[in-house]
């Protein structure tokens, strides 16, 4: 076994090929995609030599397991996980040599919910749109890893400025999402915008790639009318019907018809990846600049 490829022996609960986004085509009906954790990925990949914007491996809560047909040096990061090399323990957030045919495995998550898993060379699979991006919502990109599926590596080049340590903040207990006003939070009553700004929130379990869904009290609207679809940024935070607040994140659609009240930092987006259903959450109004 000497090519440069991984099989998928366990595909886990939903792995899919990440780097860093196909940004700029919201003009074609194309979401940004990439990484929800983006400093995760990048850390992965300079623990491996590769250059930050190399595809990775993005997991979600009970791991993958993987055979590489060719001796590859991997890192693992993001959701803290045990990490074993033919049923031996080896190092979570550190290069680890893995032999061709050996089996690596990525357990589920101790806390947080992503983990990413770099290769030396990255994840070679075709890009679309200058990104290997797996986009769940428009289909673009590779599928996300399935049972049996035989993934190619890419060649590693001159390596890029490594790092020994693993500078990442614990999975949040608590999210602390800071807000700026949307631009229909005119849309909402007062006390709707005192709720969001004010009260306590949970990460609901039907979150997903596209949005961070909550559960709490609902936002009242001041007006009842449909608005036509417009154009939603990452990070907006969407009102539907319902009245609970919806974050979008990577694989958000590019437009919505439902008003968005508020738009959270994008710095504070990555912390969301590795929220685990339950974490309470607060939407804070952010400090003027």
């Amino acid at each position: 076994m000497t090519d440069r490829a991984f099989a998928v022996v366990r595909a886990g609960a939903l792995t899919t090929v990440q780097d860093q986004g196909r940004p700029g085509y919201a003009h074609l009906g194309v979401p940004r995609s990439g990484a929800l954790d983006p400093p995760a990925a990048r850390l992965a990949n300079r623990l491996v030599g590769n250059p930050p914007d190399a595809a990775v491996l993005e997991t979600t809560l009970n791991g993958c397991s993987i055979r590489p047909r060719c001796a590859v040096t991997v890192a693992v990061v993001g959701a803290p996980c045990p990490v074993r090399v033919d049923g031996r323990p080896v190092a979570w957030g550190a290069p680890v040599r893995v032999a061709a045919g050996a089996l690596l495995d990525v357990g589920a998550a101790v806390s947080g919910v992503r983990g990413y898993v770099a290769f030396g060379g990255g994840v070679g699979v075709d890009p679309v749109l200058a990104s290997r991006s797996t986009d769940l919502l428009s289909g673009l990109g590779p599928p996300p890893l399935a049972d049996g599926a035989v993934i190619p590596l890419g060649s590693p080049v001159a390596p890029h400025a490594r790092v020994d340590g693993v500078p990442l903040p614990a999975p949040p207990r608590e999210l602390i999402l800071r807000v700026t006003p949307g631009p229909r939070a005119d849309w909402f009553t007062p006390e709707a915008l005192s709720t969001l700004a004010t009260r306590a929130y949970r990460v609901s379990a039907a979150s997903n790639r596209i949005g961070l869904r909550t559960e709490g009290p609902p936002l009242e609207r001041a007006f009842t009318a449909e608005l036509p679809s417009e154009g939603m940024v990452l990070g907006a935070v969407q009102v539907p019907p319902d009245g609970l607040p919806v974050v979008f994140l990577a694989d958000h659609p590019t437009t919505g018809g439902y008003p968005v009240i508020a738009v959270v930092r994008e710095s504070d987006l990555a912390r969301a990846a590795q929220a685990v259903p339950g974490t309470p959450l607060r939407f804070v109004p952010a400090a003027r600049r």
